[in-house]
This record gives C-alpha cells, sequence and structure tokens, in this order.
C-alpha cells in the first residue's frame, strides 16, 4: 500500500529513488525548485537535459540524479497559468499522471514532488494541491506498486494546502 507523506523543506535533500522537478520545456536550469535541482545535482545534470532536446508541457523525461541524494530526477513542465480556461488543470493532471507513468516503467517506486506551476508559472496553490492530490492518490492506489509518494512543499501556504488535501482523501 501506498504511503502519502507532506514535508516541508528542500526537496534537493530527500533522500528517496526519484524527485520530480517541476521543468522548464527547454530542460535549462531555471528558477525555483528547477534552478535549485541544478545547482544541488551539479553541472552534469544540465549535460544530460541538453541531450535530451526538451520536454513538452504535461510530459516528463528521466535523468541521473548526479550529486543529489536522490538517483533520478524526473522533470516534467507544468502549464503556465492564464486563467483557466485553456487546459491549464488537464494539463497539470498529466504532469503528475505521466511522472507516475514514467516511474513505474523505470522501477521507481519512492519519489517526491514539489508544487509543481505554482511560482513563476502562476497556477493558483489550492487548485494545484487539489490536482496533485487527487491524481497521485488515484494512481498509486493500494494494489499500485509505490512504496512512498512525498510532496515536499517549501513554504508554509503550500504545506498547509496539500495538508489539507492530504486529510480530505485519506
Amino acid at each position: 500500500m501506498t504511503r502519502f507523506s507532506i514535508v516541508k523543506g528542500d526537496i534537493t535533500r530527500l533522500s528517496v529513488m526519484a524527485i520530480v522537478n517541476a521543468a522548464n520545456e527547454s530542460l535549462s536550469a531555471g528558477g525555483g525548485v528547477d534552478g535549485a535541482i541544478h545547482a544541488a545535482a551539479g553541472v552534469d545534470l544540465q549535460s544530460e537535459c541538453s541531450a535530451l532536446g526538451g520536454c513538452p508541457t504535461g510530459h516528463a523525461r528521466l535523468t541521473g540524479g548526479y550529486r543529489l541524494r536522490a538517483e533520478y530526477i524526473i522533470h516534467t513542465v507544468g502549464p503556465i497559468w492564464r486563467g483557466g480556461g485553456n487546459g491549464e488543470s488537464a494539463l497539470l493532471g498529466c504532469c503528475y499522471s505521466n511522472v507516475l507513468s514514467l516511474a513505474v516503467k523505470s522501477s521507481i517506486y519512492r519519489l517526491a514532488f514539489p508544487s509543481i506551476s505554482t511560482g513563476a508559472y502562476g497556477f493558483p496553490k489550492d487548485r494545484a494541491a487539489r490536482i496533485a492530490v487527487g491524481i497521485c492518490r488515484l494512481l498509486a492506489a493500494p494494489d499500485s506498486p509505490f512504496e512512498e509518494v512525498i510532496f515536499c512543499l517549501y513554504e508554509d501556504e503550500s504545506y498547509e494546502l496539500y495538508k489539507d488535501c492530504l486529510a480530505d482523501v485519506l
């Protein structure tokens, strides 16, 4: 049975099989969690990302973890919030489902997610939390291979929103 947990802190310090990166389409080092992951992993990460040729919004790509405690990084590109009428919620849901699908294909059963698209991309944090928890809870059902899914939030507001959403579904 999958164990769900929420931690407040720096995702780059977690010891899991994979951490999820809220990436940009070019997979180049950006700001926020993306920049922190690239900085902590080291320059070899950018070399591998460059060889992948980018990643479309809603999709996921796998790289090594390099200097991180995590063996792998699963990069996913969340949607930029444009008011909610452009399929943003569906695209964000695709991020989570594609990450989980890639994790299963790669035999990754312990992973940690940040709050995707809620920083510079402006996705409303409460809506993002509901989508993230709902998709992960559905796809990491009791018969799934996942041992642990962690939501790692850096700031208080997101931490509280995810904690409330998870309490509602468990």
